[in-house]
């Protein structure tokens, strides 16, 4: 009878700790609530609002730092691309290097040879192409009212949307809009100007301290991955530097081949031509495209549709084909072994980021990163070993 009492007095005390709001004790081992009740007690609440106080500020320095990369975007593009140009020119650097010259004269060298052509360029060049480029423009109505008077399909289309007209309109109101802007125009000029000072002087510091740079990347990893980091960085430099050298040196094939054949072929403005073709052409995958599809008008508005805009069009298809084929390969061997749709995305994502420049830097960088990549790539096809079976 003890027992039972004993048992009833324990489901009484039971039901009063249950009346009262407190939890009946139990014996330890025999509840799994007991451990998570303990932990619930172990925390305090202070240690609670510790962590909570922590990780918010955790977000608000992640906030606080995205905006201020965000603030400062235009010059890390800036140092970007002043970077991207040291890293391709390196290779005329090391060049030089080998041949006995300090790295601060081969830099001086390289820099002083590189201002003394843009100055050739830009006074052999640019008065004659403003000068073409301006005919151009003043006779374009006239061009176009001759070719409609010629082509039966182009009177048409000009009649229906009044384009000689329009055309007239606009180009007799540029002037105006230049002189009301001129402002807005100096400011950007001077924008311009100061902007390629300042990717000008980061190139000259990143040439003259880039192994320097690449020691200083190499210690921020662990003893162990600085070999590799190591191999990562000269394959970067490999890569990016042989791609813009042999990308300028094509555009320059270009530029003087669309010169010669429109000087044949006596297609006015040949020069405003020839450069516009050099410097499309330095836009991966539909840079010749653009600039052929400028020449082949102009010589049509300019000329006439045959034989003289023909003939173009049929240049500008063998030469891509000989620009293909037999010029980028020998240039760029194995530069860039990568898919045309390839390219063309990562063009197009390049120029969508920071527009004309990233669309050219970054095919070297993809195919960087396709090279590092390619043996990870690689070992993941391995067939596994089989285990070894006892007979």
């Amino acid at each position: 009878m003890a027992t039972a009492e004993d048992g009833g007095g324990a489901v009484a005390n039971d039901d009063r700790e249950v009346a009262d709001g407190t939890e009946p004790l139990r014996v330890a081992g025999t509840d799994e609530t007991v451990a998570a009740v303990s932990l619930a007690d172990q925390v305090p609440p202070g240690l609670v609002l510790r962590w909570a106080a922590a990780g918010t500020l955790g977000v608000l320095i992640v906030l606080l730092a995205a905006y201020g990369v965000y603030i400062v975007r235009s010059i890390l593009v800036l140092v970007f691309i002043a970077l991207f140009l040291a890293v391709s020119l390196d290779p005329p650097v090391r060049w030089l290097i080998k041949k006995g010259v300090p790295r601060s004269f081969a830099v001086t060298i390289l820099v002083a040879v590189l201002v003394a052509l843009l100055g050739v360029f830009m006074w052999s060049i640019v008065p004659p192409m403003v000068d073409q480029g301006g005919k151009l423009l003043t006779d374009l109505p006239g061009y176009l009212q001759r070719l409609s008077k010629e082509s039966t399909a182009v009177r048409e289309v000009t009649d229906r949307y009044n384009l000689t007209d329009r055309l007239s309109a606009l180009l007799s109101a540029l002037p105006a809009r230049l002189a009301g802007g001129a402002i807005g125009f100096l400011q950007r000029f001077l924008g311009l100007v100061a902007s390629s000072l300042t990717v000008l002087v980061l190139t000259i510091y990143f040439m003259a301290d880039l192994p320097r740079l690449r020691r200083g990347m190499v210690r921020l990893f662990p003893s162990r991955r600085r070999s590799r980091i190591a191999e990562i960085l000269d394959v970067v430099v490999d890569k990016v530097g042989g791609y813009m050298i042999g990308n300028i040196i094509i555009s320059l094939f270009a530029g003087v081949s669309t010169f010669v054949f429109l000087e044949i072929v006596r297609v006015p403005f040949a020069l405003p031509l020839a450069v516009t073709v050099a410097i499309t052409d330095l836009i991966p995958m539909i840079g010749a495209t653009l600039g052929a599809a400028i020449c082949v008008l102009v010589s049509v508005f300019a000329v006439d549709i045959w034989p003289t805009g023909v003939v173009v069009l049929l240049f500008f298809i063998l030469y891509q084909q000989v620009e293909n084929y037999l010029i980028a390969p020998r240039v760029l061997r194995n530069t860039v072994d990568m898919s045309s749709v390839g390219v063309l995305l990562i063009a197009l994502i390049g120029g969508a980021v920071i527009g004309l420049i990233g669309a050219v830097i970054a095919i070297p960088i993809a195919a960087t990163v396709k090279v590092l990549a390619s043996p990870a790539i690689a070992s993941m096809d391995e067939p596994v070993p089989r285990a070894s079976t006892e007979s």
